[in-house]
């Protein structure tokens, strides 16, 4: 991985180059005081919650018995969200948490590819260090000083926080857009579990990007011929099921399949 005119530039696994906008300490700082700002109002309510739960008892012997296992409860329930608010959003969003896609950053790994439950996990953990010794103190100079703008828990995990993709491309790419809106097609029309997704790499996204992109440009029987070729290589690894299904069916698929990667592939670069 090198940098050059505040861009990494990022050899996959697939040999493919691909180059990143590293999110600094403004926008990282930014989408991280909108988190917590959430956190702040879910701890408040289930704390309320809680209180008017008590207050609600009519007699004070029931009150007495209902406060240590209302408490209890409001305090389990705050950890849990607090401790797993970032892993679970970055794992399951595409390294997004409620703040990062406001401000338009992700977390990815440092081999382009998206952020792991174990990578999600370990930054997460270190998060503890990162705030020591007061107010974030720690992960604020590391993401200021370091080339790459990382805190230890990026450090350790090999992630990054970068930029995402913009609408660079979207008059190249109209003619796809054009052929999707036709068919009225979504990405909600096929489910894909979490976990077939994340079997898909960069070279996967490469292939179907090219094969949605030059669609509307192939000849009739060429682009039925790819189109069973790259349903027979892609669909099934989605976990969809191919047999049956008539040539137009499997090229609805396969663009409602490139809306779903697109999602997850398309960065800023």
């Amino acid at each position: 991985m090198e940098k050059a005119e505040n861009k990494i530039s990022v050899k996959t696994p697939e040999f493919v180059s691909l180059q990143f906008h590293p999110a600094g300490l403004g926008s990282r700082a930014a989408a991280f005081l909108i988190d917590q700002l959430i956190l702040m109002l879910v701890n408040l309510l289930i704390i309320v919650s809680a209180f008017l739960i008590m207050s609600g008892q009519q007699e004070f012997n029931l009150v007495f018995d209902a406060v240590p296992s209302v408490l209890a409860g409001a305090i389990i329930l705050v950890f849990i969200i607090n401790s797993g608010y970032f892993l679970v959003l970055e794992y399951f969003t595409g390294g997004r948490t409620i703040g990062k896609k406001i401000l338009g950053v992700r977390v990815i790994q440092e081999n382009g590819h998206s952020i792991t439950l174990l990578s999600s996990l370990i930054r997460n953990l270190l998060r503890l260090i990162d705030s020591l010794p007061a107010a974030y103190l720690t992960g604020i100079l590391m993401i200021f000083f370091h080339s790459r703008h990382k805190r230890l828990g990026d450090i350790v995990a090999g992630t990054l926080v970068v930029h995402e993709r913009g609408k660079k491309g979207k008059k190249r790419e109209g003619d796809i857009e054009t052929e999707i809106k036709e068919r009225g097609l979504s990405a909600n029309d096929i489910e894909v579990d979490e976990f077939a997704m994340r079997s898909f790499g960069k070279k996967e996204w490469n292939l179907l990007k090219a094969y949605s992109e030059r669609f509307r440009q192939l000849p009739e029987e060429e682009r039925r011929e790819m189109s069973r070729r790259m349903a027979a290589a892609l669909l099934p690894k989605a976990g969809l099921v191919t047999e049956g299904k008539s040539n137009d069916e499997l090229e609805s698929m396969l663009l409602v399949l490139y809306l779903k990667m697109k999602e997850e592939w398309e960065y800023e670069l």
